[in-house]
């Protein structure tokens, strides 16, 4: 039971740990699409921004039409639906931008996730929102484990291949050393029958008398 319970306090650890790299990554990929954007179409809201900047530009996009994603992100931070009926009580909104607006000048490192997701509506990145991103993230890392795995793989195939070689060749090696020693033990072996026929041993007669 403590090894299980060791267990899953240690993934849930890592876990964290990986979500919290992951979300790091996410405000950092926002930011330097937000260094892009700045520059372009709207630069009039997003070069210098402030709350009603923001506010005033995130009404633009929202009414321009937006994905079910980017509905839900607005619905979680303003508490309300989107509606294009109810512009003067989204302009009470204002401070609900502060966060945003901090964090795409690089003065604070905002922790509400459904904030993060509107900057990046904002900004136009288009792996959003964060659960998209975390998701896209965690299957390319397992692609990268996938092929560390396989490459891992192929090294052991190798490896055993070059055992199986060496092990015949050694194989092979000693059957010629075997075959060589046979022959020269034949070789010998006529080689002696030859002599005897060469050279018959004298037979010794005695005679009596």
């Amino acid at each position: 039971m403590a090894n299980y319970l060791r267990l899953t306090i240690t993934n849930q650890l890592k876990k964290y740990i990986m979500n919290n790299n992951t979300l790091d990554k996410y405000k950092k990929a926002i930011r330097n699409k937000y260094e892009i954007e700045k520059e372009g179409e709207y630069f009039d809201y997003l070069y210098s921004p402030s709350r009603g900047k923001l506010r005033d530009f995130c009404w633009l996009i929202f009414e321009n039409g937006v994905t079910q994603d980017d509905l839900n992100v607005f619905r979680n931070l303003f508490s309300i639906d989107f509606d294009h009926t109810k512009k003067k009580k989204f302009k009470e909104q204002k401070d609900k931008f502060r966060p945003i607006e901090t964090f795409l000048k690089g003065e604070t490192d905002p922790t509400n996730i459904d904030a993060i997701n509107l900057a990046a509506i904002m900004v136009d990145f288009q792996q959003r929102p964060f659960k998209n991103f975390n998701k896209m993230c965690r299957m390319e890392d397992a692609k990268q484990m996938g092929k560390s795995y396989q490459a891992q793989a192929v090294v052991e195939v190798e490896k055993k291949i070059r055992k199986i070689v060496s092990f015949v060749e050694n194989e092979k090696s000693a059957e010629y050393s075997r075959k060589g020693s046979l022959f020269s033990n034949f070789t010998t072996l006529f080689s002696k029958k030859g002599d005897q026929k060469r050279y018959p041993e004298k037979r010794i007669r005695f005679s009596s008398g």
